[in-house]
Order: C-alpha cells, then sequence, then structure tokens
C-alpha cells in the first residue's frame, strides 16, 4: 500500500508536468497556423490569376518596381503599373491572406479604364518581403500609410489618390484610416470587421470547439506581441470621413457580408454597401465585372470623381 502511495505521488506529478508542457507547446505552436499560413509566391499566384481571367493586359504595361520602408523600417515590395493614357489620378491595391501583389491584378484593367495608375504591393510577410507574421491590419494599416505618403512625394503630380482592399486587404486598407491619411476614396472588398469573429464562425462552421480561438489568443499575446481583440478594423471608422464602398460577396461563407454592412452603417463618413450575387469570397469582380465596375464608377461619380 505504502509502496504504492509513493508511486503515485511520483506518477501524478511527472503527469501533470507533462500535460503542462505539451500545453506550453501548443500554446506556442497553435497561434503561428492563423498568422503564418503558407504563402505563395509570386509565379504561383500569377499562374492563378491566369487560369481565372485574362492577365494578357499585364506583360504589355509600363511597370516601375521600387520598395517603401513601412513600420518599424519594415521594406515593402512595389509595383507601378503605368496607365497607357496618360493620367495623373492613383489607386493603391491590397491583396488578401496568403496572396501577393499578383493577387491584385483582378482589379487592374477596371482601375486602367477608369483612368488611374495602379500602385500594387506585397503586404508584410507576404510576396518578396522578409517572412513575418500577419496582424490583420495593425501593421498592415500602418505600412499602408507609409506607401500613401511615398506615393505622393514620389509622383507629385498626383491629383487623386485611393485605395482598394481585397479581404485582408480591405482590411488593411479600413484599419489604416485610423491616421487619416490623405487619400480621396477608400473601396473595401470582402473586409472583416473584427478577425476574432471571422475565427470563432469559421470553428463553429467545422465543429471546432470555439474556445480555442480564446487560447489561440493568449498564444498569440504572449508569441507576437499582439491579440485578436485589437485586430478591428471596424474601430477604425467612428471618426472617418473619407468615403468608403464597401463591396461583399452574397455567398461569401468565409468572411460574411454582414461585415461589410456593419462597417457601412459604422462610419462617419459617406459611405456605399452593395452586395454582389452569386459571389462567394473574393470573387466579387470574377463573377459580375461589369456590375462590380458599375458600383466603382457610381460611387466615384458620387463623390466628384468621374472619368478623365
Amino acid at each position: 500500500m505504502k509502496k504504492g502511495l509513493k508511486m503515485l505521488k511520483i506518477i501524478i506529478p511527472a503527469i501533470i508536468i507533462v500535460i503542462l508542457v505539451a500545453f506550453c507547446i501548443f500554446l506556442w505552436w497553435f497561434p503561428s497556423i492563423i498568422v503564418t499560413g503558407k504563402r505563395q509566391t509570386l509565379e504561383e499566384a500569377f499562374a492563378w490569376q491566369t487560369d481565372h481571367y485574362d492577365t494578357s493586359f499585364y506583360e504589355p504595361l509600363e511597370k516601375e518596381d521600387y520598395t517603401v520602408s513601412g513600420e518599424g523600417g519594415y521594406k515593402l515590395h512595389a509595383e507601378l503599373l503605368v496607365n497607357p493614357e496618360k493620367t495623373d489620378r492613383y489607386v493603391i491595391i491590397s491583396h488578401g491572406y496568403t496572396d501577393n501583389r499578383m493577387g491584385a491584378l483582378k482589379y487592374v484593367p477596371m482601375y486602367l479604364e477608369l483612368g488611374f495608375n495602379c500602385i500594387i504591393y506585397d503586404l508584410r510577410g507576404h510576396g518578396e518581403n522578409e517572412p513575418t507574421y500577419t496582424t490583420y491590419g495593425q501593421l498592415e494599416g500602418k505600412d499602408l500609410n507609409f506607401l500613401v505618403r511615398d506615393t505622393r512625394e514620389r509622383y507629385p503630380e498626383l491629383t487623386v489618390l485611393g485605395l482598394h482592399g481585397e479581404s485582408l486587404g480591405g482590411a488593411t486598407t479600413i484599419m489604416s484610416l485610423n491616421e487619416k491619411p490623405e487619400v480621396d476614396f477608400v473601396v473595401s472588398d470582402c473586409a472583416f470587421a473584427g478577425i476574432e469573429d471571422v475565427l470563432k464562425d469559421g470553428y463553429r462552421k467545422v465543429h471546432i470547439p470555439m474556445f480555442l480561438v480564446d487560447i489561440a489568443d493568449i498564444g498569440t499575446r504572449v508569441r507576437y506581441k499582439t491579440s485578436y481583440k485589437n485586430m478591428r478594423p471596424i474601430t477604425s471608422l467612428a471618426e472617418n470621413e473619407i468615403p468608403v464602398l464597401f463591396l461583399h460577396g452574397a455567398d461569401d461563407e468565409l468572411i460574411v457580408p454582414k461585415n461589410a454592412e456593419t462597417m457601412a452603417a459604422e462610419t462617419k463618413g459617406f459611405s456605399e454597401c452593395h452586395i454582389i450575387p452569386g459571389a462567394g469570397h473574393a470573387e466579387s469582380i470574377l463573377k459580375e465585372p461589369e456590375l462590380y465596375r458599375e458600383y466603382v464608377e457610381e460611387f466615384l461619380k458620387e463623390i466628384h470623381i468621374g472619368m478623365n
């Protein structure tokens, strides 16, 4: 009996230690799935674009590759796509998570036709940039503001500057409004209002316990010194007066359309919100290109930025 008790005194603490070590390893590893997903190369992203629409417009365009120092000196790779028709209007297009600047190409023909030069770039941790984790708009929004200031300095003839973002790029674009950037309009496509809600909704749909998101958030706080609770673009809108057009696919199950509707209602300035029928996540311009362009063009007219 005494021998059994002695064994229990040894085994129970050992089991507790093993469980604690396993939990700490899980806590350290699990958040990396959420913030360091496998990124596409430029070649992979361009191949995907080519499989889904005509990208032949890209190669003939005059281009300028350059880098911009973002938040904390982080280097961002950017590319100017010059409109064949001379124009002094520019738009900066931000891509989605795990994609890169090639993912922004689907919006370029529309903006070229509307009389804009297009700047596409790799968000931090994506494309040709140094590998790092994603903060779902926190640091990315600050990076974008560096790019806005660089664009105005680099192209002093500029008369109109807009921002367009898809998914993470849309959230980044909305988050950048915290600093009241010197831009004339914003188009946000399928952005999330808060990443924590998106994660929990996704886990619920596949029957994974939602409390795991809270556990992952603890690990994110420890490992990456940030929290999902701070990754909420909607908090950038209460004082925003820059006109915003929100677009969202009606069949988007990853980031539901309610995100766009909620943010459109929250912004202080002028906003419009349109839900694109039959479109899933980041599919709106591919499913309904004419309707998509109509919404963007009418929005620009509404805020007195018509065609050149």
